[in-house]
């Protein structure tokens, strides 16, 4: 028999070997435990996206499936479902048209490239009816995006966006009430559900294009260059008083003789000199807006003259009950006036609707 001795020096250098043993067993298991999950979430990422394409085909494949039964169903006559995409095709152009002219409409409704891998004429057709359908699709969208901007720019201003567009569509001729689509379907010589979506995507547009001309009409633009409002709208301390007071308008700091341009349409309804404001100009834009330039320089505009937006009517200056060069703007609907601010909001959704 032997005897061995551990000594405290061995006894911790075989502790500190079985721990650097168990340490490196967790690390090992750890890492195939990684390479298992990762190898899991890649595998059913791999299901996921075969499960996506396999739908998208199966999609494809029942709309040619469609196409094949609405030909066995007329009895083979392939020339009725040519004549079926064509009346489509002149119904979809007639909406089209509405939107000529329209910024970025020409590439959002451009229409596909021909297939011309398929050989089957019944596929070519079909193909044809997929891609009216993806644009009448595309041109809903086109002119809902705009027209939601629009109504939102004209809610940010306080103003109804329904009191500016006009309900009612003219599709190649008589009008059509938006609620019956049937009478369409029978105008344009479509089926109801296609004649549905363009009537649709035309209320659309016809709200787009009746805000569109409404922005036009109201004080949505900018009077000066100038970024900056030192005094806003609503009770401030009055400068000369120094005590709280009620600030019709806002103000716009610049140097002398910045050039100031009419923010909508209309005509001149003043020029001259008002208490407190100095040279002021007030232009009537119609529909009970009126807007007020004051503690102007100069005037380059006389009473009874027709302005358009962002004509120069005179320059920044220091008149009136002032302290400094810049100008005074207020906007008034009804005889009251608004808080110009909101009005420069909307214009700038205005402008991100184009």
């Amino acid at each position: 028999m032997r005897g061995y001795v551990l000594s405290t020096s061995k006894q911790i250098a075989g502790a500190g070997l079985v721990a650097l043993l168990s340490l490196w067993m967790g690390i090992s298991t750890a890492a195939m435990l990684v390479n298992a999950l990762s190898a899991g979430a890649s595998d059913q990422e791999l299901v996921r996206q075969k499960a996506y394409y396999e739908r998208v085909n199966a999609d494809r494949q029942a709309r040619l499936n469609s196409a094949m039964a609405q030909l066995n169903a007329t009895n083979g006559s392939f020339g009725e479902m040519a004549a079926s995409v064509e009346k489509r095709h002149a119904a979809l152009a007639q909406l089209l048209q509405e939107f000529k002219g329209v910024p970025g409409a020409a590439e959002a409704l451009a229409p596909a490239k021909p297939r011309l891998l398929a050989k089957n004429p019944i596929e070519r057709v079909q193909y044809t009816r997929m891609d009216q359908e993806r644009l009448i699709e595309a041109a809903d969208s086109f002119a809902k995006t705009r027209a939601e901007r629009l109504r939102a720019a004209f809610r940010l201003a306080g103003l109804s966006p329904e009191s500016y567009v006009a309900r009612g569509g003219s599709l190649g001729g008589p009008l059509i009430e938006a609620r019956d689509p049937r009478a369409l379907a029978v105008v344009l010589d479509v089926d109801e559900d296609f004649a549905r979506r363009i009537q649709a995507a035309s209320n659309d547009m016809n709200d787009m294009r009746g805000l569109t001309s409404a922005a036009k009409t109201l004080p949505f633009y900018r009077p000066t260059g100038a970024a900056a409002v030192s005094s806003s709208y609503g009770v401030r301390l009055d400068p000369f008083t120094r005590r709280p007071a009620f600030h019709s308008g806002l103000d716009f700091p610049g140097g002398f003789f910045t050039p100031i341009y009419a923010t909508a349409p209309g005509v001149v309804s003043f020029t001259g000199v008002r208490s407190g404001y100095g040279n002021t100009i007030e232009i009537d834009h119609g529909g009970g807006f009126k807007t007020r330039y004051a503690h102007l320089q100069g005037i380059a505009v006389r009473v009874g003259q027709r302005v358009g937006v962002g004509q120069r009517i005179g320059a920044m200056g220091s008149t009136g009950r002032s302290t400094g060069p810049h100008l005074h703007y207020e906007i008034w609907v009804g005889g009251r006036p608004q808080n110009p601010n909101r009005y420069l909001k909307a214009g700038e959704y205005v402008q991100q609707a184009r």
